[in-house]
């Protein structure tokens, strides 16, 4: 294949990172591999840019419809990129997800902004370029009401989130300080206990009585919700207007510099998937659902699915100007000493795309690479 790294090179990019040998699993990375019957549709006709396969990663959540619907079998983003086959890879939160990127394992990955951002400082700002939206909104701390009734009551109890560092921990820690309640952002231990637990198991966990609540993207606040859990506050309550970025795409700056038709064309496939996402609702649920159940294991019951779907707005506008209260955040939470911005983005290909569709272009905030 033309663009396949020689084993050596993938081993020393591996030896590089410091933090990678604690994250491999047999599946890499704390991701799953994705076998031939839930890839996308076959590649067919020319290849983009000659490049055999490009890798991209994404989570089985609602908030990463964008990227379940786009890469389905009928899904756009196979068909702008012709013969140039997609390679799904799966993961569970957005620091393994980074550390594949920065690994050279995959060459793009739909993310929080959280890990986006710490894996952007903690590089110099050289590992990677935000070059879309996908998702704002999709994120709640759930409870349960015989416990927790307002925020006073967060004092002495054990609530999840889905990993160290990922958007919703920062979003919690954050919280909580600003409430003046202090948390080690290492240890989880404080005032209150947060507990850094797999998505899937975090509902199971919360009915068997071992979590007061959690702060979770969909599905897993609307299938806390099920089981008996209340939400104590949606996330957008938090935000001007409502909005703020849950999920965008980011690519590695090697691979964009290299391949950046592959990324156009990744672009057009995500634009055209948003679209259709708006106006076609229903159907795309039901996309979404099927693409759940492939990647996740099983499907989502209709009172999960529901909530969680209208929780969620697809966008193509990362949101920058979110980012940097996100990346506040950060440093709020005691996650990162400092958080580096600037030259995070480049929406060149994006405002590209956006130009051809007859669309305004986005903005970077200020953020955007020189």
């Amino acid at each position: 294949m033309s663009d396949v790294r020689p084993r050596r090179a993938v081993l020393r990019a591996l030896a590089a990172s410091a933090v990678l040998p604690l994250l491999l699993t047999a599946c890499g990375y704390g991701s799953q591999r994705v076998d031939d019957t839930t890839s996308p549709a076959a590649a067919q006709g020319p290849r983009t840019d000659g490049l055999d396969e490009v890798r991209i990663g994404f989570f089985a959540n609602v908030t990463h419809a964008t990227a379940l619907v786009g890469l389905s079998r009928d899904g756009l983003v196979q068909k702008e990129l012709g013969g140039t086959a997609v390679k799904p890879q799966v993961f569970n939160a957005g620091p393994a997800a980074i550390e594949a990127l920065n690994a050279d394992a995959v060459d793009m990955t739909w993310i929080g902004p959280s890990p986006a951002i710490n894996g952007f400082t903690r590089a110099g700002g050289r590992n990677l370029r935000i070059v879309s939206g996908a998702t704002s909104g999709g994120a709640s701390l759930v409870v349960d009401p015989d416990r927790i009734s307002s925020v006073d009551d967060l004092k002495g109890k054990r609530i999840a989130t889905p990993q160290i560092g990922n958007t919703q921990d920062v979003a919690l820690l954050n919280y909580l300080a600003d409430k003046g309640l202090k948390v080690d952002a290492d240890t989880g231990r404080g005032d209150v206990s947060v507990v850094r637990q797999d998505n899937k198991e975090i509902p199971t966990t919360f009915q068997q009585g071992g979590l007061d609540g959690a702060w979770v993207p969909e599905p897993t606040a609307s299938n806390i919700v099920a089981k008996g859990g209340k939400v104590l506050l949606d996330e957008k309550e938090l935000w001007d207007g409502g909005k703020f970025v849950t999920t965008h795409l980011v690519v590695s700056q090697k691979f964009l510099a290299a391949h950046p038709k592959v990324v156009e064309a990744v672009l057009r496939g995500t634009v055209g998937t948003n679209t259709w996402i708006k106006d076609n609702p229903d159907e795309a649920k039901k996309v979404l659902n099927a693409q759940l159940e492939q990647y996740g294991g099983q499907p989502l019951p209709e009172k999960v699915l529901d909530p969680a779907f209208a929780a969620i707005e697809v966008t193509d506008d990362p949101l920058a100007s979110t980012l940097r209260a996100q990346a506040e955040h950060s440093v709020a939470s005691g996650l990162l000493k400092e958080a580096r911005t600037d030259g995070i983005y480049d929406l060149s290909l994006l405002n590209k795309v956006l130009k051809a569709e007859g669309r305004d272009p986005v903005d970077d905030a200020g953020l955007g690479a020189e």
